[in-house]
Protein backbone atom coordinates (compact mmCIF):
# COMPACT_ATOMS: atom_id res chain seq x y z
CA UNK A 1 0.00 0.00 0.00
CA UNK A 2 1.41 3.42 -0.95
CA UNK A 3 2.11 5.81 1.91
CA UNK A 4 1.79 9.55 1.48
CA UNK A 5 2.41 12.25 3.96
CA UNK A 6 -0.36 14.71 4.38
CA UNK A 7 -3.99 14.86 5.28
CA UNK A 8 -7.02 15.43 3.11
CA UNK A 9 -9.77 17.53 4.66
CA UNK A 10 -12.87 16.39 2.77
CA UNK A 11 -16.08 18.42 2.98
CA UNK A 12 -19.15 17.03 1.20
CA UNK A 13 -22.78 16.77 2.29
CA UNK A 14 -23.28 13.47 0.40
CA UNK A 15 -22.53 10.53 2.71
CA UNK A 16 -21.90 8.14 -0.20
CA UNK A 17 -19.36 10.51 -1.76
CA UNK A 18 -17.62 11.04 1.59
CA UNK A 19 -17.41 7.32 2.23
CA UNK A 20 -16.15 6.42 -1.26
CA UNK A 21 -13.54 9.18 -1.34
CA UNK A 22 -12.36 8.45 2.19
CA UNK A 23 -11.88 4.78 1.29
CA UNK A 24 -10.00 5.55 -1.95
CA UNK A 25 -7.75 8.12 -0.33
CA UNK A 26 -6.94 5.90 2.66
CA UNK A 27 -6.07 3.05 0.29
CA UNK A 28 -3.55 5.45 -1.27
CA UNK A 29 -2.09 6.11 2.17
CA UNK A 30 -3.51 9.55 2.93
CA UNK A 31 -4.92 10.56 6.28
CA UNK A 32 -8.50 11.73 5.76
CA UNK A 33 -10.74 13.88 7.94
CA UNK A 34 -14.33 14.05 6.74
CA UNK A 35 -16.90 16.79 7.34
CA UNK A 36 -20.58 16.75 6.40
CA UNK A 37 -20.97 20.53 6.55
CA UNK A 38 -18.77 23.58 6.09
CA UNK A 39 -19.48 24.72 9.63
CA UNK A 40 -18.02 21.48 11.01
CA UNK A 41 -14.66 22.25 9.43
CA UNK A 42 -14.85 25.88 10.54
CA UNK A 43 -15.42 24.67 14.12
CA UNK A 44 -12.05 22.84 14.17
CA UNK A 45 -9.67 24.36 16.71
CA UNK A 46 -6.56 23.49 14.72
CA UNK A 47 -5.88 22.17 11.26
CA UNK A 48 -2.86 20.21 10.10
CA UNK A 49 -0.23 22.27 8.30
CA UNK A 50 0.42 19.61 5.65
CA UNK A 51 -3.11 19.19 4.37
CA UNK A 52 -5.22 19.70 1.29
CA UNK A 53 -8.86 20.76 1.17
CA UNK A 54 -11.25 18.81 -1.06
CA UNK A 55 -14.53 20.69 -0.96
CA UNK A 56 -17.86 20.17 -2.71
CA UNK A 57 -19.31 23.33 -4.22
CA UNK A 58 -23.00 22.71 -3.56
CA UNK A 59 -23.77 22.23 0.13
CA UNK A 60 -26.56 23.52 2.35
CA UNK A 61 -26.09 26.67 4.44
CA UNK A 62 -22.62 27.53 3.07
CA UNK A 63 -21.28 26.53 -0.32
CA UNK A 64 -17.74 25.33 -0.89
CA UNK A 65 -16.42 28.66 -2.14
CA UNK A 66 -17.89 30.47 0.86
CA UNK A 67 -16.14 27.93 3.09
CA UNK A 68 -12.79 28.45 1.37
CA UNK A 69 -13.27 32.22 1.57
CA UNK A 70 -13.99 31.95 5.32
CA UNK A 71 -10.86 29.85 5.81
CA UNK A 72 -8.75 32.33 3.82
CA UNK A 73 -10.11 35.17 5.98
CA UNK A 74 -8.81 33.23 9.03
CA UNK A 75 -5.37 32.94 7.47
CA UNK A 76 -5.73 29.30 6.35
CA UNK A 77 -3.81 29.02 3.11
CA UNK A 78 -4.10 25.27 2.56
CA UNK A 79 -4.37 24.22 -1.09
CA UNK A 80 -7.98 23.73 -2.16
CA UNK A 81 -9.59 21.46 -4.72
CA UNK A 82 -13.21 22.24 -5.54
CA UNK A 83 -15.48 19.44 -6.76
CA UNK A 84 -18.51 20.42 -8.82
CA UNK A 85 -21.44 18.62 -10.39
CA UNK A 86 -22.09 21.17 -13.12
CA UNK A 87 -20.00 22.40 -16.03
CA UNK A 88 -17.41 24.97 -14.99
CA UNK A 89 -18.52 28.45 -16.04
CA UNK A 90 -16.43 31.61 -16.40
CA UNK A 91 -18.17 32.98 -13.29
CA UNK A 92 -17.24 29.89 -11.26
CA UNK A 93 -13.62 30.12 -12.45
CA UNK A 94 -13.54 33.79 -11.46
CA UNK A 95 -15.01 33.16 -7.98
CA UNK A 96 -12.63 30.24 -7.49
CA UNK A 97 -9.63 32.32 -8.51
CA UNK A 98 -10.53 35.06 -6.00
CA UNK A 99 -10.29 32.58 -3.10
CA UNK A 100 -7.22 30.77 -4.48
CA UNK A 101 -8.75 27.44 -5.47
CA UNK A 102 -5.95 25.32 -6.92
CA UNK A 103 -8.08 23.05 -9.08
CA UNK A 104 -11.72 22.51 -10.05
CA UNK A 105 -12.77 18.93 -10.78
CA UNK A 106 -16.11 17.93 -12.27
CA UNK A 107 -18.12 14.96 -11.05
CA UNK A 108 -18.05 12.13 -11.77
CA UNK A 109 -14.56 12.30 -10.36
CA UNK A 110 -11.71 10.50 -12.02
CA UNK A 111 -9.68 8.83 -9.26
CA UNK A 112 -6.47 9.60 -11.10
CA UNK A 113 -7.29 13.31 -11.58
CA UNK A 114 -8.21 13.72 -7.91
CA UNK A 115 -5.19 11.78 -6.66
CA UNK A 116 -2.82 13.71 -8.93
CA UNK A 117 -4.31 17.03 -7.79
CA UNK A 118 -3.92 16.06 -4.13
CA UNK A 119 -0.39 14.76 -4.67
CA UNK A 120 0.67 17.99 -6.40
CA UNK A 121 -0.97 20.15 -3.72
CA UNK A 122 0.77 18.30 -0.89
CA UNK A 123 4.15 18.16 -2.65
CA UNK A 124 4.01 21.94 -3.04
CA UNK A 125 3.68 22.20 0.79
CA UNK A 126 6.84 20.17 1.43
Amino acid sequence: MPMHSGTVLLVDDDAAVRSALKFSLEVEGYGVRIYERAKALLAEKSLPTKACLVVDLRMPAMDGLELIEALRARGVGLPAILIVSEPVSAELRSRSSRVSVDRILEKPLSDSALLESIRRALVDLA
